[in-house]
């Protein structure tokens, strides 16, 4: 029996509006989280919104860059994963958070917010329009903020498990997709139906227990749960840990603080360290690099230590 780790698999119920999709971060997981020193509880919370990003960013008709964001005035301050899909479907993704003060392993991201948002921001990465929303932090699981701000923002039904063990994250999400015009004019029959398998779906969806998420392939789960729905299962997509944090980029930050500024940081501090918030890469400029930084040449001296 093949397991589900670091995979997202669509599936569809045939002949209705229903879809879903299961995913699996378990390396992808690690990976992405076990240089940061992160408090349990925000760890979990982290999981749980990496799992989130792939499975939205599954349902997206678009390749690029899928942001969720959390911001708080509390003691967390920062919650950010980024899934981007590449052109052989790969998911790639990327979690970090902030936060100031003392947090217990026992405190997850409900308790050390106020005053939050939750942002999700679409990046195309080709050029076209970057589409951004932001709604309040409403429900009282990650879960239940996401399926508000998938009503209120695009009007579509939608249904999320997700779950968080330390080691491992995953979820599953169902959508009933919204009518078309050819769809209004429809028999009350078939709307009755559609709507008949949507609720039927979600109820059995709801006694998915945790640890079936987080142990079981993505068949197992769909036949232990609608056994007696006619459902499609597709191939599943690899996800995989990726920080897009390079010479270049650092280069061009720093640059844009300019000789002025730079020189005053090598003055005061010997060199210029710049931390990534993602892999916790090092990279490390002296006097001479700084120097070079500024000078025309496209070149970048200056080489990470990886902690």
């Amino acid at each position: 029996m093949k397991n589900n780790h670091d995979t997202l698999q669509r599936f569809i119920f045939e002949n209705t509006p229903v879809r879903g999709n299961i995913v699996n971060l378990t390396q992808t997981f690690q990976l992405a989280l076990n240089k940061q020193q992160l408090p349990a509880g925000l760890r979990k919370s982290l999981g749980e919104l990496m799992a989130a990003s792939a499975l939205l960013a599954a349902t997206l008709k678009m390749k690029g860059a899928l942001v969720l964001q959390i911001q708080s005035k509390g003691l967390l301050k920062l919650l950010v994963v980024e899934c981007s899909s590449d052109t052989n479907a790969v998911l790639k993704i990327r979690a970090t958070a902030k936060w100031s003060g003392d947090i217990q392993d026992s405190q997850n991201l409900f308790d050390l917010v106020d005053q939050a948002q939750f942002m999700i921001t679409l990046d195309p990465k080709d050029g076209g329009q970057t589409y951004h929303g932001i709604v309040p932090l409403e429900g009282d699981s990650i879960s239940a903020v996401l399926e508000n701000y998938m009503m209120r923002s695009e009007q579509i039904d939608t249904r999320i498990w997700l779950c968080c063990d330390g080691n491992s994250a995953a979820g599953m999400l169902i959508q009933k997709l919204p009518e078309t015009m050819n769809q209004v004019t429809q028999s009350h029959d078939n709307a009755d139906h559609d709507l008949d398998t949507w609720n039927r779906v979600g109820h059995l969806a709801s006694t998915i227990q945790d640890d079936e998420l987080l142990n079981l392939p993505a068949e197992t789960i769909l036949t232990r749960l609608f056994h007696e729905e006619d459902v499609r299962l597709f191939e599943a997509s690899p996800t995989q840990f990726f920080c897009s944090c390079t010479h270049k980029s650092v280069s061009s930050m720093l640059r844009m603080l300019g000789n002025e500024e730079l020189n005053s940081i090598i003055e005061e501090r010997g060199n210029i360290e710049v931390h990534c918030d993602f892999c916790n890469a090092l990279y490390v400029f002296d006097k001479i690099d700084a120097a070079q930084l500024m000078a025309n040449e496209p070149a970048v001296i200056a080489s990470p230590n990886i902690h």
